[in-house]
């Protein structure tokens, strides 16, 4: 980006000029921060004297050069390498899987994950987590629209869900009569977190017999086997769905629950989960959250392979689908402006009550509750709304068997979608892995040797890029989803000005960027086709 173009980006934000915006919800949601009158609770310790932050806080280091107004006085778009790589690598988070010898028998080699926010607090939340009770690994992106309360809620209990759905039904025994006889009960998953990813603290209790609900439901089924892996993933992200539903509208006497409840079932959240279990590989997708395959052919080259399908209104099988679960006379208002509605971009997603409840049940809640629109709701029933619900949760599941030609999987929010092809993302992956396979270039010295020869030499090493490579791939991904020109290119002077966009322009750019990048252990599954 050149120096024109960044002050072009400046003058247009001062005069006012309106581009084409990106967000999911518009007026209907518009943030009104000063008056909120509570703050929610996180499980992380921060610098404030009740030891409690809100989620403005909790990610204070993805915008720590980040101007708040294009008004201020001494605004520049000018960030040196160093604050360009705090910024990209605050959110870095990175984890390798080990057995109990120091080996590595999971088809699970690795993964590395980042997020970079715009939107102020970030929107977008992540999961990772190992299955304690049962066989496997899952990975979770959840990209939050009005807010991101319904985006925490759900990065926070899915996982939870899908692994209660697996579980056999002695384990269910085991934990339901370790929880009436008030005992210690086995965790469920063990979570791989960033220092910074937040928890709602005061109603994890709640969260928490909610499950439990759920579970005691599991057991009056009374079937045995439980769940294939499929109907485990779509009965846990329905049912999650039905209980934010059913929160907001059971009595509550803490005003800090309610709210809570009330921004969750009120907001909206898209989530792509994957679950790896050898070489069996599960992806549940609702909304507009993507999970695509990196494949190493055998002649040495990269292939892509797309295991979601984007819920919108470009997607024909999503037109077709809605069509047929509202009346004929309803077809013309199904999508406004590709839209769902005239509003929401992705036609599946968590939360939303908006397009899920009658307009008497909307009213109802609302009517009862405090100043609504201090916690940034606001009553709204858009134009032909008829026969509700128009929206769903239920997530579409693709399995796919890992060969050991598939060698990663990037789930990402659309943040990273809008900015880069499925095939740019896997070529930027392979190529990142081939550098850093790459030996770095020994230092051959010519004698005699002085100060000006070996400053020569390093330059031409940082000059072939392997003295500033990222070593997160996330990172690196996100690096040249913002910063890329036409050439494909990372522009340091793009970057710079996309990262100093202020909280009041950052958006017209750009969209929360999530990815998680979870590599394979080709040996692992190659040792799997061996003995099978």
């Amino acid at each position: 980006m050149s120096r024109t173009v960044s002050s072009w980006i400046l003058s247009s934000a001062r005069n006012s000029i309106v581009f084409q915006g990106k967000g999911r919800w518009y007026s209907i949601c518009i943030p009104n921060r000063n008056r909120i009158k509570w703050k929610l609770v996180f499980s992380k310790t921060c610098p404030s004297p009740a030891g409690s932050c809100s989620s403005d806080s909790a990610f204070s280091l993805h915008k720590a050069f980040r101007h708040t107004s294009t008004e201020e006085e001494h605004f520049s778009f000018q960030l040196s390498s160093a604050q360009i790589n705090d910024i990209l690598r605050a959110g870095e988070l990175s984890h390798k899987t080990l057995d109990l010898n120091g080996k590595n028998a999971n088809s699970v080699l690795r993964f590395e994950s980042n997020q970079l926010a715009s939107n102020s607090p970030m929107e977008d939340r992540r999961s990772a987590a190992t299955c304690l009770q049962t066989a496997g690994m899952m990975f979770g992106v959840f990209d939050g629209h009005a807010g991101a309360a319904c985006a925490q809620a759900v990065s926070e209990r899915l996982l939870h869900y899908i692994a209660v759905s697996l579980m056999s039904r002695q384990s269910l025994q085991d934990i339901e009569l370790a929880v009436e006889a008030m005992k210690p009960v086995r965790p469920i998953l063990q979570w791989h977190r960033h220092p910074s990813d937040v928890e709602y603290r005061e109603i994890a209790s709640q969260y928490f017999e909610n499950l439990r609900v759920y579970w005691q439901h599991l057991l009056d089924l009374d079937t045995e086997p439980g769940f294939s892996l499929e109907e485990a993933m779509i009965c846990a992200f329905k049912r999650l769905d039905s209980d934010i539903s059913l929160e907001v509208q059971a009595p509550q006497e803490n005003e800090l629950m309610r709210n809570i409840a009330l921004q969750v079932a009120f907001s909206g959240a898209t989530a792509c989960v994957a679950h790896i279990d050898g070489v069996h590989l599960h992806v549940a997708n609702t909304g507009d959250c993507r999970a695509v395959l990196g494949v190493r052919e055998e002649d040495g080259t990269w292939s892509t392979l797309p295991l979601t399908r984007d819920h919108n209104a470009y997607d024909e099988f999503e037109i077709r689908r809605l069509k047929r679960e509202h009346p004929r006379s309803e077809e013309k208002t199904l999508f406004v402006n590709d839209r769902l509605l005239g509003i929401l971009m992705p036609s599946r997603a968590f939360g939303d009550v908006q397009l899920k409840w009658s307009k008497e049940l909307q009213h109802s809640i609302l009517e009862n509750s405090c100043d609504v629109e201090a916690l940034n709701i606001y009553q709204y029933v858009p134009p032909n709304y008829h026969t509700p619900p128009y929206l769903t949760a239920e997530p579409e599941v693709t399995y796919h068997k890992l060969r050991s030609k598939d060698k990663f999987l990037v789930i990402a929010s659309d943040g990273l979608w809008e900015m880069l092809s499925n095939e740019k993302v896997v070529k930027l992956v392979a190529g990142h892995l081939t550098e850093l396979n790459v030996q770095k270039p020994p230092l051959t010295f010519k004698k005699p040797v002085n100060l000006g020869y070996m400053h020569n030499l390093l330059l031409q090493r940082k000059s072939k890029g392997l003295a500033s490579l990222d070593q997160n791939i996330a990172t690196h991904l996100i690096r040249h989803a913002i910063g890329s020109n036409e050439y494909g290119e990372v522009d340091p002077e793009k970057l710079a000005a996309m990262l100093a966009l202020p909280d009041d322009l950052a958006r017209m750019y750009r969209d929360d960027i999530t990815v998680t990048v979870v590599f394979f252990n080709s040996e692992t599954i190659e040792d799997y086709y061996r003995n099978h």
